[in-house]
């Protein structure tokens, strides 16, 4: 066994020192691995002089931080003019971190556009739907479909990793802070790029008027310049919305594109870590269809309210790696909220059950000004260390603790919950054309949620994947929670996967509208009604109440669709109407089984069904613990996160001793508030 550790860790230098030994599927590094925990801060020495930066630097070493996040948000600040870039600043900042020991992930500052640029290339202005063309007044106002833009960021790209590739504190790389935060526009020159795009997407105009649906209501489009780009804000028809949805996420990843060229020939040997906040609602992108082009390991930033949200997008970023997640950015304070005690070291050991590597806090230094002005860091205006720096130090001090003992963990779920970015935006399309938001009044994300969330409780590992993009035969059970638009790939997809033997569930508003966002032409859900053994066409806005097992439950959003089986099996009919129509069938197909739920996906109807199907399917739920209490075993240990504000008393198997805190435990672990604490058998 000590060989055996001896030559892995041999195996993990290797890897890190010799960018040719370890490289996967898709070109990136295969790096760092198991055995190593950061914790760290996010850091803009663009507004500190080199005197502070030493301060700022010898105050992070002496909390143990191990790396530091830089560059974001920063062109300017390296270019102040165009093709005049000044890194004599960021030189010596980067020499100072060196020094004390800290890896730096240096952000490509891609966004937002420096004003020069914005002023000599007028084609990076945003112009809104009404064609008025808005000045650069808030971060991320660019148009990174614009190819002036696109020419200067690969140049500030190449230019900025060129100078760093060699130096000794370069730990990683990260993309344009939160692209999927930046704006849609609408001039002339995105028109004719939609054009451009839709030609190649449709190949003629008969083609895309088919797709679009224009016999309806006189719009049937004669000519390709008589294309419009769709207002985003409505009305519009639901066909074009998603179109130009696509569009965008299309740009959006060429940027990406342009920018992993770059990381692939100037720094081959280094991971990318970016927080690309890929579902924000003001664009987003295909992150979950197009990962393995651009990315080493999933990275977000970590400001989460609840436990189920939080857990939720830490699964929707991870996708279908088994690599560790990297929390980019962290909660500490906020604007207009100075922090709680407590509450940043309950979330870093949390996003440690979720498979994280890494948290760096947000942010090193306060605000003085600017768009986040006032927003609370560990060092107070005055330059005063407060309390949240000595409970990020305490963080550190944890990690140091844990990565000895199995962590980060490797996730390697037999769960996965389909999503899909075409499914967010025909969840989404707005305007009073769009009469598919009355139909399905519950949103995906809570219907998501709402599967995610007793599989959370119940302390299992969860995948969130797009169905066409991975390899679904890793899964024993596959989730399908108001997958309203179910293209062919993912039909396909699915068809297979339980022909092949796996178990999937459906719930109501799955499988309506087609690649297209039309309602499917065929009984539905579309393309699968053999596979789930019936058809449903009609729905009623009523909430039901059925059995599952011996459990009763009660939905709470009014819709439910009326079943008609053909071979599906009855599991549970409805108790509160004429004729108790099927509220959950099963089906065989193949070697495996298909369930279909009349209901939205909720979490008091999810979990009876769930818990029926673990033992069958091979699933092992984790430790049992209370309400708001999480917890994973590593390594013969159990990590405990008490998310609740209020003491909690978990029952444990006899003697246990605090990995963490030091105390003994008898039958009985006491969780303060937001406490933590690793179990280990008592000798």
């Amino acid at each position: 066994m000590r060989l055996k550790k001896t030559l892995f860790a041999c195996t993990l230098v290797l890897a890190t020192l010799n960018p040719s030994f370890a490289q996967d599927a898709a070109g990136h590094p295969a790096w760092p691995g198991p055995g190593q925990l950061f914790a760290g801060t996010n850091y803009q020495p663009v507004d500190r002089s080199l005197e502070q930066v030493k301060r700022d630097v010898a105050l992070m070493k002496q909390s143990g931080f191990k790396v530091v996040r830089m560059g974001d948000l920063s062109w300017d600040y390296f270019e102040p003019e165009e093709g005049k870039f000044d890194f004599r600043h960021f030189d010596a900042v980067m020499d100072t971190v060196h020094a004390a020991g800290i890896k730096v992930i240096l952000d490509i500052p891609a966004l937002p556009a420096p004003m020069w640029l914005h002023h000599k290339y007028p084609g990076v202005d945003i112009v809104n739907q009404a064609g008025t063309r808005l000045a650069p007044a808030e971060r991320y106002m660019d148009n990174n479909a614009d190819p002036n833009y696109r020419r200067l960021a690969i140049r500030m790209a190449d230019t900025l990793t060129k100078r760093y590739a060699k130096h000794p504190a370069l730990l990683a790389v990260g993309y344009t802070n939160e692209i999927g935060n930046s704006f849609m526009s609408y001039s002339e020159a995105d028109r004719e790029r939609f054009v451009a795009w839709l030609k190649k997407r449709y190949g003629s105009i008969e083609a895309l008027n088919k797709a679009w649906a224009t016999q309806r209501w006189s719009r049937r489009i004669g000519k390709w310049d008589e294309v419009r780009l769709p207002y985003a804000d409505g009305p519009g028809p639901a066909e074009r919305y998603l179109d130009l949805r696509r569009f965008w996420s299309d740009m959006t990843l060429a940027t990406l594109d342009d920018l992993e060229a770059v990381r692939r020939k100037n720094t081959p040997d280094k991971p990318v870590l970016s927080n690309y906040w890929d579902w924000a609602d003001r664009k987003g992108f295909d992150y979950l269809g197009s990962y393995r082009r651009h990315t080493t390991y999933g990275a977000m930033g970590f400001y989460a309210g609840d436990p189920v949200h939080g857990g939720w997008q830490a699964a929707l970023i991870k996708g279908g790696m088994t690599s560790p997640t990297w929390f980019n950015e962290f909660t500490a304070g906020g604007p207009g909220s100075y922090g709680s005690k407590g509450w940043s070291r309950m979330w870093a050991h949390f996003v440690l059950l979720m498979g994280g590597q890494a948290s760096l806090a947000w942010t090193f230094n306060s605000h003085l000004g600017g768009e986040e002005q006032a927003l609370m860091g560990l060092i107070d205006h005055d330059d005063r260390p407060s309390w949240k720096l000595g409970e990020w130090a305490q963080i550190a001090s944890d990690y140091a603790k844990l990565e000895k003992l199995g962590f980060p963990r490797r996730v390697e779920p037999k769960v996965a919950i389909a999503y899909s970015f075409e499914n967010t935006a025909a969840h989404s399309a707005n305007g009073p054309s769009n009469s598919s938001r009355a139909y399905l009044k519950t949103s995906y994300a809570k219907q998501a949620e709402g599967a995610f969330e007793p599989l959370l409780r119940d302390n299992i590992d969860v995948a969130v994947i797009k169905l066409s993009y991975e390899d679904l035969s890793r899964y024993r059970l596959i989730i399908l929670p108001g997958m309203y638009l179910l293209d062919k790939a993912s039909t396909e997809a699915v068809r297979k996967y339980v022909a092949d033997g796996g178990t999937v569930i459906m719930t109501a508003q799955s499988a309506k509208v087609n690649d297209n966002n039309q309602w499917f032409a065929t009984p539905l859900p579309g393309g699968l009604t053999d596979v789930f053994g019936l058809r449903t066409n009609e729905f009623y806005d009523w909430t039901g109440t059925m059995k599952i097992g011996d459990e009763e439950v009660k939905s709470t959003i009014a819709h439910f669709e009326v079943l008609e089986p053909s071979t599906a099996e009855v599991l549970s009919r409805f108790s509160n109407f004429d004729g108790t129509p099927p509220a959950l069938t099963v089906n065989r197909f193949g070697k495996g089984r298909a369930y279909y739920l009349a209901t939205p996906a909720q979490p008091q109807i999810m979990r009876p069904l769930l818990r029926q199907l673990y033992a069958g399917l091979g699933i092992e739920p984790g430790p049992q613990t209370p309400d708001g209490v999480f917890a994973r075993a590593v390594e013969g240990r159990v990590l405990y996160v008490n998310t609740n504000h209020a003491p909690v008393d978990i029952p444990i198997a006899g003697a246990m001793k605090g990995v963490l805190g030091g105390q003994r435990w008898d039958k009985t672990l006491r969780l303060e508030a937001r406490g933590v604490e690793l179990l280990e058998r008592q000798d």
